[in-house]
């Protein structure tokens, strides 16, 4: 008599393998944003107001 080769793995293992996969994408994530908020990205220090009337009138 043969045994025979399981090879599919268990639900319940891949449902462990996602779960773990999700949770590391996840910390990923949520790393990479604290990363970006310790970046400080430069911001204009005047605030440029146009006049677009002249423009609107020669429409």
């Amino acid at each position: 008599m043969q045994l025979k080769y399981n090879r599919q793995p268990s639900f319940g293992s891949s449902i462990i393998k996602t779960l773990i996969k999700l949770l590391f994408v996840i910390l990923v994530f949520i790393i990479a944003i604290f990363l970006i908020e310790k970046i400080s990205f430069p911001s204009p220090e005047k605030k440029y107001q146009i006049d677009v009337t002249n423009e609107i009138k020669k429409l």
